[in-house]
This record gives structure tokens, sequence and C-alpha cells, in this order.
């Protein structure tokens, strides 16, 4: 079991307790009170929980964030004067550097019921950052972007349901413009690529996208058209992988740099564990890849016989990266991004280049956490704060591109012709955000109903030199 699993079944576990507890003391309540408190108290205790306790949050909002950096990082002095953040004389930042502000973060009483931010003001790229209502402890403000408010002095911070304190201590990052090299982003599903790194493949000299899976189960908005499940997953899967190749084209990538191997979803891990052994698809009724590959530019190796093993998988990833030559491969990040088909990806990606001649730079990405389903916290254009992170023994190397509003925009396009963000949300889920946009000032994306609108589309893309 995974340790994304494992903190969700303790979760619920918790959850159940909580609500057999409740239940008593309803109980208990109505029969020695007054019957109808019983309702009362029902409805209003779901209205609660929906509002404010649904978040999939693991760990206590009070816990500090631990972070280390790589040794000899430029820590440019900086103090927080009431609200406005100097350097100290003398000291300038470079523009494309990536920024991060450790401080100590604590909500008020209303940061209970609303969630907790960060006001970045009086510069030319005013931001916001949030954070998990009951915050109070030491977190990471991303100020990239703001290099030059904080060198002229004018960079202003407001807490909103919360006060920042203490002595704060900033990390100037350097890396290269990545921008400027060939990229390769590996993404184990058709819209990883977008939701990840549409910022920065759009504007790379030179990308390629490289699609892993299908993604054809969870077909029920299909089997709703009528369809079986075998029929609609097998629709959904060659939906997917026509999307995985066409939609970057969006984005100025060629065609003949896009690439779908067409391999089965969630059953990665099944054949990493037994290379040599098919493991077909699911839902789909399928044990050969090439339904889904029939779009591609060039003939790969698995095409000879369209087996899905890790074997076959291994040697397209093999005879893709031969072609490209990528000089960076964005992929997902081994620690943080606890999907099994992402975790598969990064290993397969590692085995391929072991034997090759190169050694490009590694740059990870996290479509999904372990410890907060909601993250990154805010609204759709908002800044991008460092996740939640409890162990310091390893030094991290965050890399973040800032997005003008107009890529944003793009990629919120890009996101949209992904078939499988178009369905709408489950008449449960759009109950519970209403309440929650009533009841806790929460607010639903532009750009569309799917939770990834708002977590993708934002000021900046987050990344992590491996």
């Amino acid at each position: 079991m995974s340790r994304k699993q494992q903190l969700l079944k303790r979760h619920r576990r918790n959850k159940r307790v909580a609500v057999l507890v409740a239940l008593a003391a309803i109980i208990a309540l109505s029969v020695l009170v007054a019957w109808w408190l019983a309702p009362v108290l029902l409805i209003g205790g779901w209205i609660a929980h929906e509002a404010w306790f649904a978040d999939h949050l693991f760990y206590a909002p009070s816990d500090d964030y631990q972070y280390s950096f790589p040794p000899y990082t430029p820590q440019p002095k900086v103090h927080l004067h009431g609200e406005q953040l100097r350097l100290d004389e003398g000291v300038m930042l470079a523009d494309d550097a990536t920024l991060i502000l450790a401080l100590r973060v604590k909500g008020t009483w209303l940061g209970r019921f609303f969630d907790p931010r960060v006001e970045l003001s009086g510069g030319a790229n005013p931001d916001v950052q949030t954070f998990e209502r009951g915050v109070r402890g030491l977190r990471y403000l991303n100020l990239s972007g703001q290099a030059q408010a904080l060198s002229e002095g004018v960079l202003r911070l407001r807490g909103r349901f919360c006060r920042v304190s203490g002595e704060p201590v900033l990390w100037a990052l350097e890396h290269a413009d990545y921008r400027r090299q060939r990229v390769m982003v590996i993404a184990p599903h058709a819209d990883d690529a977008e939701l990840a790194a549409f910022g920065l493949y759009s504007q790379a000299e030179e990308a390629w996208i490289v699609t892993l899976t299908a993604g054809e189960i969870e077909a029920e908005h299909y089997q709703q058209m009528g369809m079986s499940k075998v029929d609609a997953a097998r629709l959904k899967g060659r939906l997917r992988a026509w999307d995985s190749l066409t939609v970057p084209q969006w984005a100025g990538v060629a065609q003949e740099r896009c690439v779908q191997f067409g391999y089965f979803c969630l059953q990665l891990a099944a054949m990493r564990d037994k290379p040599e052994q098919p493991v077909g698809s699911r839902e789909a009724d399928l044990s050969d890849t090439r339904l889904f590959r029939q779009f591609n530019p060039f003939v790969l190796p698995g095409d000879a016989d369209g087996a899905p093993t890790w074997n076959n998988l291994l040697a397209d990833l093999r005879e893709t990266m031969l072609r490209a030559r990528p000089e960076v491969i964005v992929l997902p990040h081994p620690a943080l991004d606890p999907h099994p088909d992402h975790i598969c990806a990064q290993q397969a990606v590692l085995e391929v280049l072991k034997g090759l001649d190169w050694q490009p730079t590694l740059l990870g990405y996290a479509n999904h956490l372990h410890d907060n389903d909601r993250w990154p916290m805010g609204n759709s254009g908002d800044g991008v704060a460092l996740p939640p992170a409890f162990d310091a023994g390893v030094p991290v190397q965050p890399v973040c591109l800032a997005l003008s509003v107009a890529q944003q925009r793009d990629k919120a396009m890009a996101l949209g012709m992904m078939h499988d963000l178009q369905p709408p949300a489950p008449f449960k889920r759009r109950l519970r955000r209403g309440l929650q946009r009533l009841l806790a000032g929460r607010s639903g994306s532009p750009y569309g109903e799917n939770e990834f609108f708002r977590k993708a589309v934002r000021r900046h893309e987050l990344f992590w030199r491996l």
C-alpha cells in the first residue's frame, strides 16, 4: 500500500470514529432535550463538514514545513518592517532567480473559516499565496517574479485571515534558462504535460511530449451515452490518445514531436514487477497497445507486437530519447507525486538513462500530493507557494517559471481541449463547492469546472531539480 493510500485509510478511519461520536451525542441530546434537535443538528453538522472539514489534509496546520536547500545557495539578507519587506542596502537580485522566503504564518480566528492568504503588493506583479485554514507554523512563500520590487524596497506582505511574523529568511536559487534548451516532457497520462509544464514547453526552443498511457479507465461519462463498459473505455482511450498528440500543437509543438505509447492506465506497476509479461487493460478488454498508437509520427519498437510489457515500454522510451536527444527531461517527482503511474514513469526514465551516452537535466513535477489534495491552495492566477514537506534531511532545489496572464489563458484553453477535464462534476461535489463558496469564501475557476483548472492555471509553474 502506498503512503498516499495509508494516509487516506487513516483519515477515513478517524472520520468514521468522529461521526460515530457525533451521532451518539446528537441522539443523547434529542432524548434528553427535544426530538427535533436530531434532524437540525444532523443537517447543520453535514453542512459544516462540507464547508469546512471536507479537505483531505493529512497533517496538522500547526506543523512547521521543513525544507533545506543546496549548500552555498545565496541568502540575501532581508527584513520585515511592518508590512514592508526590505533587502539590505546594495543587494541586487537576478530577475529570473527562484526566490523562496521562509516566515511564520499564523491564522486569525477567522482563518479557521476562510482560507488564510498572504497578499504581495507594491511591485508590477501583485500576487496572492494561500495556506491551510488554521495555519500556525513556518511556511515558504514563492517570491519568484518579485526581484525588482524587492530590490527597489517597495514589496509589501499583508496577511488576510492570518499574520506574518518572525525574521524572514530568503533564498535566491539561480538556474539555467531551460526554455533555451531541448525539452522533453514525460506525461504518464494525457493532460499531465499540460498541467505541469505547458508554460515551459510552450516557450522551449524545441519540445517533445511523450505520453505513456492512453488513460482509458473510469469512462462512466461515456457509458452514460449508452455504451458498454468496454466500448466506453476504448473510446475514452482513443480520445485521450488523440488529445495527447494534438493539444501540444496549440503551444507550437510540431506534430512529429508528440508521441503516444498507448499502455494501459494503472497497469505500469504490474508491468514493472514482471517486465516480460503483458498486462492488459483493466476496463477496455485489450492486450494490444496499437489501437492507441495509430496516429504516432514514427514507428516504435513496441509496434512490432503491441504487447503491453515493461520491456516494450523501456524500448519505446529509449528509441524516443535517442531520436530527440533531450537536454532537459521533465517528469513526475519521485517523492512528492504519489500516483502509481507517475512513480513508474519516473522509474522507467531513470532505467533508460543508465544506458545513454549523455545525461540530461531532470526537472520533477507534482500534479498530485500525498499530504494535501488541495495544493496548490488558492485560486486560478495566484502564485504557488512551496508544498507541505516535513523532512529536511535531503536538500531540494525548486525551479520556478513565471507565466504571464496571456500564457495562463493559453494553458487554460489547452486544458479545456482535454476530454478528461470536460465532463461535469458529480452532484455531490458541485453541492460541496456551492456551500464552500457561500460559507467559506472560496471561488471556482473562471476557466472550467474541473479542479485542475484552479490548481494548474497559475502565475507559477514549479519544478524541482533532481
